[in-house]
């Protein structure tokens, strides 16, 4: 049992096998919050909020001066009423004021995790999970708010969520509805943020929290390259391993803010949500309206946290038939063709493929309309059988006849002036009607806010993939949303548009899903432009980044990894010099980053030579061995490529027993100084024997028996491992990399 409720002192405590959260109604009804951090006692911590007049701090309840919302640390803020700091919700009432002051009425505790109507939501049975929801209200407007909180002991893992409900008698309208707000009272936090670019996504960027407000998001209607919905606060001394650290992950794929704020008295404040700018939401007269869900945890430094979200992720947001299954090695023809292919090329592709162990075989865009390049066809999902010189079905069982799946590439969410289907529907575009509509690689946007536009992909995206043997599905988005406008709404409620479209997109995605179970679906969007844990509730895998050169995939896996696991990450092996920044890396190394994430092939196989297609064979073999070890194993980041010489990261077995570390050198020197890293998550009582695997073909010293460059067959004990360290064998040429098994003797 994780939540408890002490009817003398109003609290509610909630725990984890590591953690414990507290809050508190107050005599006033405010619900306070009294801690979030590492376990202790079910006592009440409201003791240390400090209640004194602080001047131009409003006073609620008259003479009393120390009593202030202004001051007060607070599990759900509100605009209006007294609180100046950043706040959770804002609402328009019926009579034009935007004030709510909201108040405990009740609270009911439930076994099992709470679900999400129309939304994603971690999920956990009755002997995983329980669920809190407190009820508050705002008596002059009777505007009730019922606060969802979800705790999954055994995983260190608490959730938030909001539903919001209209009890009075006129229409009111929802301005700022955020999933979550909380305060520190004390302590000096830095925050760590993942920004980005097309290409260049998730850099973490740390900084101080000072007074005022700090925030990041996105309005660019999904998640974005810019900006992801993830964000941890620490001390100012915290380390990978060391240091109070707090992660927040907002389930959503659409435009959030997460802001903070240090006040007055040194508080900090963090509120996650739905981005207000392109945000508002009328409620009628009993309606009720739910925001998306964020996942918190706490842990003792950002790796302990990100491994909390890794497990988290793996067993409690990702579902269905491929949440365990072993994803095949894959080969994606869009690098090694772009537009320019038949039926026939591709299956020669396949084949070649087929012959190095490869399992799927992933036909990208190009394949349908008449869309030889990116002008033109997108909507018109029809097979071009005159370009693939069959049907598709034909194309699907020439590719199963060598042993191997076959994927597809839809971009659903785009459509182009130049197709059929806006000829046919121009309204169904996303544009504002006397403006002249703003391209983005010369498309528009789907209006997925649309029930109709809705009905009409789930149907024909049905048709496609009901008429060949398609076993997986890349999932793409290739541009931002503006203009946002629908004709579907009226023009007093153009601000639901943006929320609406997500709805529409988790609906479709979801009957797609339960209607075609066995195709494992992979997200997209221009790459990682909508990298969230909302998206992975439909799509357990994510392309990571149209970049594909190994030494950038460094940081943007780095920096995916605080938030997101491994077996979430696509990445694949790509040809030299690479397309996107012309770099040469060897091929060992291009695999030894890309087994980091899915494996697979981003390539024309036929173009290979003869020695590259034998270490091909030899890295999907290598990958299929430690399959399980590096999808599922605790990962641990030794050096970043943000620093120094060379990236190390480390992944272990559940039971300590076997481990895979990888390096590779980013920047080489000459009469470089030794590199050590610390393992973690090995068994301080166990000898662990090293093997070097995977590098032979590109070294220049022997490397068979491995003595001149590690010491093959070297045993060394856990305890030696983790607390002196392991040395890092050096570059011998550019952009060297290192694999090192470890196995418990």
């Amino acid at each position: 049992m994780g939540i408890f409720y002490c009817e003398k002192d109003g609290t509610f405590t909630l725990q984890t096998k590591n953690t414990t959260y507290q809050m508190k109604a107050d005599r006033q009804g405010t619900l306070l919050h009294t801690y979030y951090g590492q376990k202790t006692d079910r006592t009440d911590k409201s003791y240390w909020i400090c209640c004194r007049d602080r001047g131009f701090s409003g006073n609620p309840y008259g003479m009393d001066r120390a009593y202030s919302l202004d001051t007060l640390p607070q599990e759900y803020s509100c605009f209006g009423t007294g609180d100046y700091r950043i706040s959770a919700l804002k609402v328009k009432n019926t009579d034009g004021s935007a004030a709510s002051a909201l108040r405990y009425v009740s609270h009911e505790i439930t076994e099992g995790k709470y679900s999400l109507p129309g939304l994603p939501a971690a999920y956990g049975t009755k002997e995983e999970a329980q669920t809190l929801i407190v009820t508050l209200q705002d008596c002059a407007t009777n505007l009730k708010v019922e606060l969802y909180y979800g705790v999954l002991e055994e995983v260190d893992l608490f959730t938030r969520a909001v539903r919001i409900t209209n009890d009075g008698e006129g229409n009111i309208v929802l301005q700022k509805a955020a999933s979550m707000s909380i305060d520190w009272q004390s302590g000096a936090y830095d925050r760590l943020t993942f920004c980005g670019r097309h290409t260049m996504e998730r850099n973490p960027e740390r900084a101080r929290i000072t007074h005022g407000v700090q925030s990041v998001g996105s309005v660019r209607g999904t998640s974005s390259h810019q900006s992801n919905p993830f964000m941890m606060i620490c001390d100012e001394s915290t380390t990978e391993e060391q240091g109070d650290c707090y992660g927040f992950s907002f389930v959503y794929s659409g435009e959030f803010l997460m802001e903070t704020e240090k006040d007055q008295t040194e508080q900090t404040r963090l509120v996650c949500g739905i981005h207000p700018d392109n945000f508002e939401w009328t409620l009628e007269p009993g309606e009720s309206f739910v925001t998306p869900e964020v996942l918190m945890a706490y842990g003792k430094g950002f790796g302990a946290v990100s491994r909390i979200f890794h497990e988290a992720i793996r067993e409690h947001i990702c579902r269905g038939e491929w949440k365990h299954k072993r994803r095949p090695v894959l080969i994606n023809n869009w690098e090694g063709t772009y537009f320019d292919f038949t039926g026939d090329r591709l299956v020669d592709i396949a084949q070649e493929a087929a012959a190095l162990g490869v399992e799927l075989f992933v036909m990208d865009d190009g394949w349908f309309g008449r869309r030889d390049d990116d002008n033109s066809g997108l909507g018109d999902w029809y097979p071009n059988e005159e370009k693939l010189g069959c049907t598709l079905q034909e194309l699907g069982e020439r590719i199963t006849a060598l042993g191997m799946g076959f994927g597809i590439w839809f971009e659903p969410e785009g459509i182009s002036e130049d197709s059929d289907l806006y000829r046919a529907h121009p309204e169904w575009a996303v544009r504002i009607p006397g403006r002249k509509p703003c391209l983005s690689r010369n498309q528009l946007v789907l209006d997925f806010s649309r029930k109709d536009v809705q009905d009409y992909v789930i149907d024909r995206l049905k048709a496609v993939l009901s008429q060949a043997p398609i076993s997986y599905v890349k999932w793409d988005f290739n541009r931002s949303i503006c203009d946002k406008y629908s004709d579907a709404l009226p023009k007093e409620r153009q601000g639901e548009m943006a929320h609406r479209f997500v709805l529409g997109l988790y609906r479709v995605l979801e009957e797609l899903i339960r209607a075609f179970p066995h195709i494992l679906f992979e997200g997209c969007s221009g790459g990682g432009g909508r990298f969230d844990a909302g998206m992975l509730y439909y799509t357990p895998q994510i392309w990571c980044s149209d970049n594909t050169d190994a030494i950038e995939r460094l940081k943007i896996q780095y920096g995916t990894s605080f938030g997101y696991p491994v077996s979430t990450m696509g990445s694949h092996v790509s040809a030299v010099p690479n397309h996107q920044t012309g770099r040469i890396t060897p091929l060992s190394t291009r695999g030894c980053v890309a087994m980091a994430g899915n494996f697979g092939y981003e390539l024309d196989v036929n173009r290979m030579t003869e020695a590259e297609k034998t270490k091909g064979r030899e890295q999907i073999a290598l990958f299929k061995k430690h399959y399980d070890l590096i999808q599922y194993g605790s990962y641990y980041r030794l050096c970043s490529p943000f620093a120094g010489t060379v990236t190390v990261w480390e992944t272990v077995s559940p039971d300590g027993t076997e481990a895979l570390v990888s390096a590779v050198y980013h920047h080489v020197q000459s009469n470089p100084a030794p590199v050590y890293v610390r393992l973690g998550g090995l068994r301080e009582d166990r000898m662990y024997r090293l093997e070097l695997i995977g590098v032979r073909e590109e070294c220049t010293l022997p490397v068979n028996d491995g003595e001149d460059i590690f010491g093959q067959g070297q045993i060394l004990s856990g305890a030696a491992l983790m607390h002196c360290g392991l040395m890092v064998p050096e570059a011998l040429n550019g952009f060297q990399a290192w694999q090192i098994y470890l196995q418990a003797q």
